[in-house]
């Protein structure tokens, strides 16, 4: 008999496979050792990727038209509605960070995906039953004005209910299935390796698809069809991709935690110790027992390896124990560095939208795209196009001059997409002053609703180079948060890449509030007034150039001294 590495189960000879075909640290399904030609890779990530893309199908095809069905179905005002949502979409950025720390903590990934599944499913259909016994109060009208009944308490809070659940599935959901997905490359194996990196970048291309197919359709649905079939769909959808993720469950690699400790509680443990021990003198510690890949970074956690006596020896905390902690702090200044960058990703939805109603929309001498569709053509111009050649053409190139298996590395990958996010920003405000300059030129200031003679095409520069800069960023950040952090947390690293978006969204909001409020005292109109040729977007596009720039002085310094978990050049 020999035992597993993996499982720490005995198994016979005959059962064991070859050792060059064995994926260390994996088991399968049955949880034996993984066979490297027998599971994962493509084979298994292409039923992961449908799981994913069926994710953002749902999300989006519920929150992108959200604030139609709370103002027309449940009569919200329409602040009211906007607060609602302002307060759901925090939530929904936040919540993968539960959601993984209950997967790398306690159930795994593969069981949470299965559970978010179901709570997704439940969600949507809940809401499809909500809207179904909505829709009769919304059809009647009351006798003084034109106006939606609203529908009984009760029904408020069974929509609600159900909302939130969907939050919930999806902070579930969305870091254990990328996670997952990543899982099924073996980074020790040369092919497998270069595969990972190529994984993320048609994670974010079908991820696209997700999203544009709701706006393509379900609005349409909801809008014109009813909102009890516009839920209903995601939620079948939701079914039929739970069905094909179990069907893949033979092939699927399952990544074992050697030490079979709670990762949280040996972080934890680190600080409480190094804090007990915070008056002792600095450890030394023998290069000998230290991985070669570890730096000297966060010292003062060092001192967790102490016993009260005030030597090295047995103790809670092992040196793995405080290289784990080390790998997590040093990961959160590029989190912050990254922050200027998703404020401004939050712009094209908003006010880009806002300044291109105001200008010619016409694409050709007949043809008019709505203000509201220009950022969808952008998106299907760059992520589709670029995407493709930028995997195909510009990785195997770098890889070539490089010698590294993802083309560049993924910090040289974020700081191309900051540099040109920083380019976008300072050419819309460019842009914006031409358009006031417009505005001033043909007396159209006090004319909100006179079309402003500056064509669309002046536009393109801004969605073209921001939509690019979103696929170097935020692909580079995914595989930067999966690979740098312990492999126990690995589902924590993706949840801290998707909070960045949504602390960067929050953010967003809160600062177009404020300034609004400290510059439209005194009667003045402010910076964001309803009438955008007496606003001055301009001058916020370029406050967010100087948050960019600071961001991204800051990244390109945390990134010139950040020492990989693997040596790869920044």
């Amino acid at each position: 008999m020999t035992i597993s590495k993996a499982t720490g189960e005995e198994i016979s000879e005959a059962e064991l496979p070859l050792l060059k075909d064995v994926v260390t640290g994996a088991v399968d399904f049955k949880g034996r050792p993984a066979v490297r030609s027998k599971s994962g890779c493509w084979k298994s990530a292409s039923f992961i990727i449908v799981a994913g893309v069926a994710e953002r199908f749902a999300y989006y095809g519920i929150s992108s038209n959200l604030i139609s069905y709370l103002t027309k179905k449940l009569g919200q005002p329409t602040a009211t509605a906007a607060a609602t949502l302002n307060a759901w979409y925090g939530t929904s950025s936040l919540l993968p960070i539960l959601g993984a720390f209950v997967a790398d903590s306690f159930s795994g990934r593969f069981r949470t995906i299965i559970v978010a599944f179901l709570l997704y499913i439940l969600g949507l259909s809940l809401l499809s039953l909500s809207a179904s016994l909505t829709s009769n109060y919304s059809k009647c009208k009351t006798a003084s004005e034109n106006v939606g009944c609203s529908p009984p308490e009760l029904l408020n809070v069974l929509f609600f209910f159900s909302l939130y659940l969907v939050a919930f599935a999806q902070g579930g959901l969305s870091p254990c299935s990328l996670a997952f997905g990543a899982d099924q490359f073996d980074e020790e194996y040369e092919y497998e390796c270069k595969a990972k990196s190529t994984f993320f970048n048609w994670w974010y291309f079908f991820s696209f698809g997700g999203i544009l197919l709701p706006l393509l359709t379900l609005n349409y649905i909801q809008d014109n069809v009813g909102w009890e079939l516009g839920f209903g769909i995601p939620a079948i959808v939701m079914c039929l991709a739970l069905v094909l993720f179990l069907a893949g469950s033979m092939t699927y690699r399952f990544r074992v935690n050697a030490d079979g400790r709670n990762p949280f509680a040996r972080i934890y443990r680190v600080f409480v110790r190094a804090a007990k021990n915070w008056k002792a003198a600095p450890v030394a510690i023998s290069i000998d027992e230290e991985d070669q890949q570890k730096c000297a970074q966060f010292r003062f956690l060092d001192k967790a390896l102490l016993t009260p006596d005030g030597w090295i020896g047995e103790t809670i905390c092992s040196v793995e124990d405080v290289e784990c902690t080390k790998a997590i702090l040093r990961v959160v200044p590029v989190w912050f560095s990254c922050l200027g960058y998703t404020i401004v990703s939050a712009q094209p939805s908003t006010l880009f939208t806002k300044q291109a109603a105001t200008i010619d929309l016409h694409l050709t001498s007949n043809f008019q795209l709505p203000a509201a569709s220009l950022q969808m053509l952008f998106i299907i111009a760059t992520v589709f196009i670029f995407l493709p050649l930028y995997d195909r053409v510009f990785v195997p190139i770098a890889r070539a001059i490089t010698k590294n298996p993802s083309g560049i590395s993924p910090l040289q990958r974020v700081g191309i997409g900051l540099g040109l996010n920083l380019i976008s920003i300072v050419f819309t405000a460019i842009i914006e002053l031409k358009h006031l300059a417009l505005a001033r030129e043909y007396g159209l200031v006090d004319m909100p609703d006179t079309m402003i003679p500056m064509s669309v095409w002046w536009l393109a520069p801004q969605y073209v180079i921001s939509r690019v800069a979103n696929v170097f960023v935020l692909v580079g950040l995914q595989e930067f948060f999966y690979d740098e952090v312990p492999n126990e947390l690995k589902s924590i690293g993706l949840a801290m890449y998707l909070s960045i978006i949504g602390v960067g969204s929050l953010l967003s909001s809160f600062l177009i509030s404020s300034i609004q409020k400290l510059t439209s005292k005194n009667g003045q109109s402010g910076w964001f007034a309803d009438n955008l040729n007496r606003a001055h977007l301009d001058y916020f596009y370029w406050l967010l150039g100087g948050l960019c720039a600071a961001g991204f002085i800051a990244f390109i310094y945390f990134a010139k001294y950040y020492v990989y978990k693997r040596r790869m050049s920044v």
